[in-house]
């Protein structure tokens, strides 16, 4: 079952930070996941909001920014928010990196850094998951990469992901996990789908979603699966 910390391991580290992600390694995460942004001049920016407001002490739209601006601004007073570049170089292939779509244009150009490192660095397509709520930004990949492993978000209606999931070909279901029950589960890996819910964070709802055999846990605290 593997281990997935949210935003790296958010409860110990403010979230979508290097040192989020560093914190996930220690713990022996067996992914990390974080969410993307475009800034004004094309980089991918990890970030969760499409505004700067709630972790930084800056205000704004991300993709209002250039790279250099959105670096000026801290978390927590002391971390920069990172680019996806960095965090790729940060987890080295050591963990798998569910990368979730949020900004326009981010399918794109998160396969062709997907390309670029599997080209040039050794990673391979197993060290990748690409999610996101925006299922049209989900068939984008599969249509610019059919390679890279698809996990199709859904926090409403599980037949209906199922059925987009079958349609494009995607890896893994990633589903809230209140809609999860034992047969659901089943199901849905009969039809060679993985399970991988978000965000399970109290020890309850861990052991509870561990008992229907999903795949693996998206977590805050990855260390608790």
């Amino acid at each position: 079952m593997l281990k997935i910390a949210h935003r790296g391991a958010k409860a110990y580290e403010p979230e979508n930070t290097l040192q989020a992600f560093q914190k996930a390694l220690d713990l022996n995460s067996d992914g990390i996941e974080l969410d993307v942004h475009l800034s004004s001049d094309g980089h991918i920016i990890v970030i969760h909001d499409e505004t700067i407001d709630k972790t930084t002490n800056g205000k704004g739209l991300v993709s209002s920014f250039s790279l250099a601006e959105l670096k000026s601004f801290l978390i927590d007073g002391k971390h920069q928010i990172p680019t996806l570049t960095e965090v790729f170089d940060l987890v080295n292939r050591k963990c798998l990196i569910n990368i979730e779509l949020k900004g326009l244009g981010t399918a794109s150009k998160v396969v062709e850094l997907i390309e670029e490192y599997i080209a040039a660095k050794n990673w391979n397509y197993n060290h990748f998951i690409i999610s996101s709520f925006e299922w049209n930004m989900l068939q984008e990949t599969s249509t610019l990469n059919s390679n890279i492993p698809i996990g199709v978000l859904t926090e409403e209606d599980l037949d209906k992901a199922l059925a987009f999931a079958e349609k494009i070909k995607a890896k893994a279901i990633n589903p809230d996990f209140n809609l999860l029950n034992e047969e659901n589960v089943h199901q849905i890996q009969e039809k060679g789908f993985l399970v991988l819910p978000w965000t399970v964070n109290s020890e309850q709802d861990i052991q509870k979603v561990k008992s229907y055999q999903v795949n693996g846990i998206i977590s805050d605290n990855p260390d608790k699966i």
